[in-house]
């Protein structure tokens, strides 16, 4: 990844208002040998490229797996490649020749996954960590006597690249994931690792430089977990900068409602290509460093009054959402809390799609989307997965979110772009570079060129936005040596180098559609039970009965006659709004002639219409106490999954919403659309 910065003139005499408060966090600086360089040794790469190219040498098996809890492996097969990474975190799998060894590691995978592992003869010695040789990076990880988790040491630069679901708790030393750094006497972390996302990766780090007994301190904390055994085998592979992480099995609300669904039960099972290379990681443990090309980013407000309000933009697939992950948990090493801010409609956060949100996140983000919903601060439900239908209202609803933020506090401001760079979408890049107070512009782009031109200060200074116009130049200035200049900002122009950049991921959940699914099924999943259990259909759960003469309906993406408005709105998803002013009516339903602009407070399942009564039936995961401040319902195109129609059945095995006797002569009536991943004839061309 390369970068280009474009720095405004330093401003002598301002105020250095943000510092790093949490300096065990601290990193050293970067330099930019390190944003081209690998963490490998040159002369490691060059041993690597010599056994290479020597004959396979992988010890054979010469008894049957045995289930006991050392893993080990004392030689090392230069036949066997890390898959190369790819966009939206599909891999292959790259072997120099299918050989006789690893046809018997294939037939030994299956015993391995079941906890079955060979034992070996400890006969190699061990290896500086980072190395891309040597024999010994075996029998780091131990599982636990009769309890369900894995100890694993880690020696410094190291990476574990995984799928799954976990929590990670740093016993000793620390490490780092998506950015944020997890140190020992922290509390545990959920990791969230699914095939519709790139894997994680766990990298250990260096410990601070202080006076200890690595040996005694790391005996002392591994006898809560392991047996002697199994203790004294990992305490051979301490080291002065080894760090030892403790990997336990999760299970919340989001990953059972998420598995009751055919199609999403393997979703944090890896495919049997990475099934096979996530084994072989495990039992030759990280013999191989994964090198991670991370977005790189560093804020200095030194020279600034007030704290960084960062603007990330850039054409679609080339790595935001990703980036600003990274951002978030870095930045959350040094601050308690950073403010998010939401403009992309089509792939959100901390919301499902079709919102314009403002959050203060104070966790870190180590999982996509659908693993962190949550409320924000401030929200409005736009009701599209794209503004161009309404780009005026599009505009008002950040200036109205805007507004809402409080100005005392004194947070980091990150702000998120869609992927629409062009034509009006670049107009509205300026707007929005001129609305905020943006300091900060990272502009990522692929291929050696930029998408839409470079957002300098200089190119906004005099760029139409759909809203705003450049400031004219007075007479006065023209003639003046030193005119009054705009305010000017830092623009990062970053180069995304990753495989398949700027294209949708084609593996199954991948696709943009399938991921604002995952995000409205895991907001839904929060009308599960804490407790475990069994998954509850969504008609299955009793509703909040809401008189509909004391809450106002509305329709936002299109225009729909009156008597067909309960038709329409009847098993949809629909956003809970808060008007300013009182809704009443004292016959019939009230009904909202235009899209408002208003706080949402979160979304509901329209479950059923009782017009005789006059009652809505709602299921909604907000509190009661919030609930009664709502008096508007507003339906978007923003759908419900269609899985929660078609795979959640009744007591008897009928599906309430589904119907195969349909008529189309009935306005509103057909088919349920099914997306069937085909791409159109122009990408195809392009590919």
């Amino acid at each position: 990844m390369t970068m280009k910065v474009n720095k405004p003139p330093q401003v002598k005499g301002k105020s250095q208002k943000w510092k790093d408060v949490r300096g065990r966090r601290s990193r050293p600086p970067v330099t930019s040998s390190d944003l081209t360089s690998s963490p490998v040794p040159a002369a490691a790469i060059k041993k690597h490229k010599v056994s290479v190219n020597r004959k396979p040498s992988v010890k054979r098996l010469k008894k049957a797996p045995k289930p006991v809890v050392d893993r080990g492996s004392n030689s090392t097969d230069p036949g066997f490649r890390k898959p190369p990474a790819q966009a939206n975190g599909s891999s292959t799998l790259a072997l120099e020749n299918e050989s006789i060894d690893w046809q018997e590691w294939k037939e030994y995978s299956s015993s391995v996954y079941g906890n079955g592992v060979e034992e070996t003869q400890e006969n190699t010695e061990e290896a500086p960590g980072g190395r891309l040789e040597g024999e010994a990076l075996h029998h780091c990880a131990q599982r636990g006597d009769g309890k369900n988790h894995v100890v694993l040491v880690m020696q410094k630069e190291q990476t574990l690249c995984f799928r799954g679901k976990c929590f990670l708790t740093c016993l000793y030393g620390r490490v780092e994931v998506m950015g944020f750094t997890i140190e020992e006497g922290q509390q545990s972390y959920p990791l969230y690792s699914p095939a519709s996302h790139s894997p994680l990766n766990i990298r250990c780090l260096e410990s601070p430089a202080v006076a200890r007994d690595d040996r005694a301190e790391a005996s002392l904390i591994l006898q809560q977990y392991l047996l002697p055994a199994s203790r004294k085998k990992l305490l051979k592979k301490v080291r002065p900068n080894s760090s030892i992480i403790l990997l336990e099995p999760i299970e919340t609300p989001l990953t059972r409602f998420l598995s009751s669904f055919s199609e999403l039960s393997k979703l944090f099972s890896p495919p049997i290509s990475e099934l096979l290379w996530h084994i072989f990681i495990f039992i030759v443990v990280l013999r191989h460093v994964s090198l991670v090309k991370r977005p790189f980013f560093f804020v200095s407000t030194g020279d600034m009054d007030g704290c960084a309000v960062i603007l990330v933009c850039g054409a679609k697939n080339v790595g935001k959402s990703t980036f600003n992950r990274f951002l978030i948990n870095t930045l959350l090493n040094h601050t308690a809390s950073v403010d998010y801010l939401e403009a992309d409609l089509g792939q959100t956060e901390f919301t499902p799609s079709g919102c314009l949100s403002l959050t203060t996140v104070t966790d870190p983000l180590l999982g996509p989307p659908f693993t962190h919903q949550q409320t924000p601060d401030h929200m409005i439900y736009y009701g599209e997965s794209s503004c161009e239908s309404d780009l005026d209202r599009y505009l008002e609803s950040l200036k109205s979110l805007w507004r809402r933020r409080s100005q005392s506090q004194e947070r980091t401001l990150v702000i998120n772009t869609m992927g629409w760079v062009k034509g009006f979408g670049l107009q509205l890049l300026v707007d929005m570079i001129r609305l905020f107070p943006v300091t900060h512009v990272v502009q990522l782009c692929h291929s050696g060129v930029t998408q839409c031109p470079a957002l300098t200060s200089d190119y906004v200074r005099t760029a139409d936005g759909y809203q705003t116009r450049p400031p004219a130049q007075t007479a006065l200035e023209m003639f003046t040596e030193s005119p009054v200049t705009p305010r000017s900002y830092t623009h990062f122009l970053v180069q995304s180098e990753f495989l398949d950049v700027g294209r949708q991921g084609t593996a199954k959940h991948q696709r943009t559609n399938e991921q604002r699914e995952l995000s409205m099924l895991g907001y839904l999943s929060q009308l599960q039970s804490d407790d475990p259990g069994p998954v509850r259909a969504l008609h299955s759960l009793t509703p909040y009965q809401v008189p509909y003469m004391a809450v106002a309906l509305g329709v936002l993406h299109c225009e729909v006659e009156p008597s067909h408005m309960f038709y329409a709105s009847n098993a949809s998803l629909v956003g809970l709004c808060c008007l300013a002013e009182k809704v009443e009516s004292r016959r019939g339903p009230v009904l909202l002639s235009q899209a408002p602009i208003c706080p949402c407070v979160g979304f509901g399942v329209l479950r059923g219409i009782d017009v005789e009564r006059g009652l809505y039936f709602l299921l909604t995961p907000i509190d009661p106490s919030i609930l009664r401040k709502v008096n508007c319902l507003l339906l978007g195109a923003v759908t419900l999954p269609s899985c929660v129609l078609t795979a959640q059945v009744g007591l008897e095995g009928e599906k309430p919403y589904v119907t195969s006797d349909y008529i189309f002569d009935l306005s509103g009536a057909g088919k349920m659309r099914v997306f069937k991943g085909m791409l159109r004839p122009s990408l195809t061309a392009s590919r």
